[in-house]
């Protein structure tokens, strides 16, 4: 038999097969459930998303004879003519290859005549953008009066070129990118059905390399099964597609992070021993920056699997500062990468700027020690037994620090950190934890900020205390304004310092310069902000 490829072979039947696209599946199955279907609908999305296949199973659906719910039967006449290519009236055009008013002419020329085997005679155009102007201005006439028995299906890849005219008559439905998660998980359930043997990491790789696209998925993993002689793993999907593995960039951050110079740029050249693409290599280094900075202001986010060690350890050791500054550098260097000598050289002199321009003092948020093995260290909770009681704060014994090292360890974003950082710890104890907030806030309060922070705080405590805040006038600084104090303090050195650079004053007397007034800003900030 003709081996099918793998795309044609796992192309959705049903809407129930589609993938990603949840939200064009709900509008379309609640349009057949109701039977409020548009003449005219249009899809769009970039290439391999599924555009073409929702339409037919659409067309399908709409002429299916015992329709379950909104899927087509799969079994009936029209739908085994569907299935064998056979159900006439379905007219399936690329507009890409017919694009001139002629052949539209043609095409619309029996649009009056009833169908033939099906309830709707249903007309498919993929790359509809492809049509010239006076192609568009014969459909436009049909889609602004159709017959009853027509439904138009069309499809592009490219909607700004499509006039408004003809816009303002479809019922547009986007489909997005498919997430690499989606694609990997549906190349592990065809693989398993297909009975390949395969390595998660392997999939992983080609739905990245995929970009969204499910068909550019599957034609990689045709080609992945073919090059592994039946099989797909990692090491020869590396190979294949090209890219440096992920081991080696993961090693290379860890060394960044710890400020190993020289082992640094041994693995540098170990880099340039398995290839020469080092802006793949930025690209990992970027998603790994992303998503540390995402675990550092969010530390509930779940994060890939198989990532979550580096990831981890790169926020808890690096200052958010620090992690911002080489995602910045990375990111600008992979622009300024192709005008380099070579890559490598290129590749070097980004690491060696986030070697360089670092904020003062030490980058990092506590000494680093890197281990899988080891789990990443987690702040104590303060906890309480029956006989114990947790220390009681109260403003005589309370030190001004406390309550931002509480803030600091807590779960809490947004809203509720405004509210935590503009209050002043009064009390706490096992049955209450009391705040006081300056009258000016008092709008910071609601219902729901004020559970979440009483929720943040027992779970820092590991007691059900309750939280109780009160407004009125406030003697000491909250968190908030020490906050506001430390980084005016930051700005005044930041121009002290400026104003006392002796290149800086060698400029102004050479070149007659001056400082732009609000031009500087402190590079090592308080708070990682």
């Amino acid at each position: 038999m003709t081996y099918q490829v793998l795309a044609r072979k796992w192309r959705p039947h049903n809407f129930t097969e589609v993938v990603g696209q949840d939200h064009v599946i709900k509008s379309l199955a609640n349009a057949l459930l109701h039977n409020r279907l548009h003449h005219a609908y249009l899809f769009t999305g970039t290439r391999g998303v599924g555009k073409t296949s929702i339409a037919r199973i659409l067309a399908q659906a709409i002429n299916c004879e015992n329709r379950q719910d909104f899927n087509p039967c799969g079994h009936c006449p029209i739908c085994q003519a569907f299935g064998q290519g056979r159900f006439i009236d379905l007219i399936e055009v690329d507009a890409a290859s017919r694009t001139k008013v002629e052949d539209t002419r043609d095409l619309l020329e029996n649009v009056q005549y009833a169908p033939n085997q099906g309830r709707y005679k249903v007309y498919l155009i993929d790359e509809v953008h492809m049509l010239s102007g006076h192609s568009f201005n014969a459909l436009l006439k049909t889609l602004e009066e159709p017959p009853e028995h027509v439904k138009f299906l069309l499809a592009t890849t490219d909607p700004q070129k499509i006039p408004v005219t003809v816009l303002s008559r479809c019922l547009q439905l986007n489909l997005k990118r498919l997430q690499p998660s989606q694609i990997s998980s549906q190349l592990s359930f065809i693989l398993e059905a297909e009975q390949i043997a395969f390595e998660n990491a392997a999939l992983k790789l080609i739905a990245q390399a995929a970009d969204g696209s499910m068909r550019d998925a599957l034609s990689l993993l045709d080609q992945a099964i073919v090059y592994g002689d039946g099989e797909v793993l990692t090491a020869q999907v590396i190979s294949m597609l090209g890219i440096v593995a992920q081991q080696p960039v993961e090693s290379l951050l860890m060394l960044l992070a710890e400020q190993k110079n020289s082992e640094l740029f041994n693995k540098i050249q170990e880099l340039a021993d398995l290839t020469t693409d080092f802006s793949s290599v930025l690209t990992q280094i970027l998603q790994f920056l992303h998503r540390a900075a995402l675990l550092q202001q969010f530390p509930e986010i779940s994060l890939p699997e198989g990532d979550s060690e580096i990831i981890g350890f790169l926020a808890k050791v690096l200052k958010p500062e620090t992690l911002q500054l080489y995602y910045q550098i990375a990111l600008l260097g992979q622009k300024d990468l192709p005008l380099a000598p070579d890559q490598q050289s290129g590749f070097e002199m980004i690491i060696l700027r986030m070697l360089a321009f670092k904020p003062e003092g030490s980058p990092f948020v506590r000494t680093p020690s890197y281990s899988k093995a080891q789990p990443l260290e987690t702040t104590p909770a303060l906890k309480t037994t029956g006989v114990e009681t947790a220390q009681i704060i109260t403003p005589e014994n309370n030190e001004i620090g406390r309550w931002s090292g509480m803030i600091a360890k807590m779960k809490i974003g947004g809203m509720t950190r405004q509210l935590a950082q503009n209050c002043v710890l009064a009390s706490i104890d096992d049955k209450q934890c009391k705040l006081k907030l300056p009258n000016e806030h008092k709008n910071l309060r609601n219902q729901s900020t004020e559970e979440r922070l009483q929720k943040a705080i027992q779970e820092l405590t590991g007691i059900p205390v309750r939280l109780v805040i009160e407004v009125g006038e406030i003697m000491a600084d909250t968190p908030a304004a020490l906050l506001n104090q430390a980084r005016q303090q930051e700005q005044q050195q930041a121009v002290d310092a400026i104003n006392a650079d002796q290149n800086i004053q060698a400029l102004k007397e050479q070149f007659n310069a001056r400082i732009v007034s609000g031009s500087i800003e402190p590079i090592n900030k308080t708070n990682g902000g």
